[in-house]
């Protein structure tokens, strides 16, 4: 049984991200995609909500409240990390701009490719980050899949509308059989970690960096959800990486799943809650694109 979760979580993973990519060229064209992404003051607040106040926030947050150093190093790598590969399907649960989510997710992650190699070392002494390494699942397992998703919609809107409902089973098959496994292998660590009131530190970073992503994410609404949850769900696998390659620990591991764990789960569980809150009830969203 032990060797049978890793790989049902790989097939999770691999599943949920590629599906999600996949589908996500098949909805769009490279003009939607790039449509959003030219509002230039949207692009520099999402540089800053994302690189700066959610780090800057979570170092403050951590020299005030007690916390053991494997935690602290596992909030920080969480903090830093930023351009989740989950963005475009929790744009589509939250019914927000798919295409400023996918513009969104490709920026902050190759942003983060730059970013962390200079801001870790930074603040955690003796952490090395190759950009190769944050990279290489970037390109063949998100930006591949979703280039060969436009090409189809280019080429044949007919296929392109078949194929979707397939890749939206997978993507949802693997999000939950993810969730389900993550849940059932962590949670002896999430046991502990309410204990040690983490998940407390934990609360209070979702709720900071989604609030402050939706406020700065405007125009629209639909753009504020994308940001708020496109800020509040961390690079779990650059973030995962990096505590793997660098940390002997295991509690700077469990810090980082059980934190992106707790966020995902917010997002499942909220995302209905805010659709309904910010619109009437009745009422259409409209997919907003940016000039």
């Amino acid at each position: 049984m032990n060797e049978i979760i890793p790989i049902l979580d790989k097939i999770a993973f691999l599943a949920f991200v590629v599906a999600t990519m996949f589908g996500t060229g098949l909805k769009l064209t490279i003009r939607q995609i790039w449509q959003p992404i030219c509002n230039i003051r949207l692009v520099i607040l999402s540089l800053v909500t994302n690189f700066i106040f959610v780090p800057l926030f979570m170092y403050l947050l951590l020299q005030l409240v007690t916390v053991t150093e494997p935690v602290k190093d596992g909030f920080i790598i969480m903090a830093l990390a930023s351009g989740p590969p989950a963005l475009p399907k929790l744009a589509e649960i939250v019914k927000g701009n798919l295409a400023f989510s996918t513009g969104l997710m490709m920026l902050l992650m190759f942003g983060t490719v730059f970013y962390l190699p200079i801001a870790l070392p930074l603040v955690l002494q003796g952490v090395q980050v190759n950009s190769w390494d944050i990279a290489k699942p970037l390109i063949f397992l998100m930006l591949t899949p979703l280039g060969i998703g436009l090409f189809i919609k280019a080429k044949s809107e007919d296929i392109a509308l078949n194929l979707q409902s397939i890749t939206f089973k997978i993507s949802n098959f693997g999000l939950r059989l993810g969730l389900v496994v993550r849940l059932v292998v962590h949670l002896g660590e999430i046991i502990i970690l309410l204990k040690t009131g983490v998940i407390f530190i934990s609360a209070i970073f979702i709720v900071f960096s989604f609030t402050v992503g939706y406020l700065l994410g405007g125009p629209g609404i639909d753009t504020q959800r994308v940001l708020g949850v496109g800020t509040a769900q961390r690079n779990f696998a650059a973030a995962l990486l990096i505590g793997t390659s660098n940390f002997d620990d295991p509690n700077v591991i469990s810090t980082i799943m059980v934190t992106s764990l707790l966020m995902m789960a917010s997002v499942l569980i909220f995302g209905k809650n805010l659709t309904e809150i910010d619109q009437p009830q009745g009422a259409e969203v409209e997919q907003v694109e940016v000039s």
